[in-house]
């Protein structure tokens, strides 16, 4: 996984603790997993209008 052993990912994730705090940890992660969601979303929504605009064309 990019080249980092489990001494870095332990010190990577003590230095997130240390940063936002443990109280803020899953908020930030509810807020990471929502924003993923909504790009997903968009990205759907992109996919099906270029193929509606398409399939609309096709029928020209």
């Amino acid at each position: 996984m990019f080249g980092l052993g489990t001494t870095e990912l332990i010190v990577i994730a003590f230095v997130i603790v240390l940063l936002f705090g443990g109280k803020k940890l899953p908020q930030l992660g509810r807020s990471f997993g929502s924003a993923i969601t909504n790009f997903k979303k968009g990205l759907n929504e992109a996919d099906k209008e270029s193929q509606t605009k398409s399939d609309e064309e096709k029928k020209s």
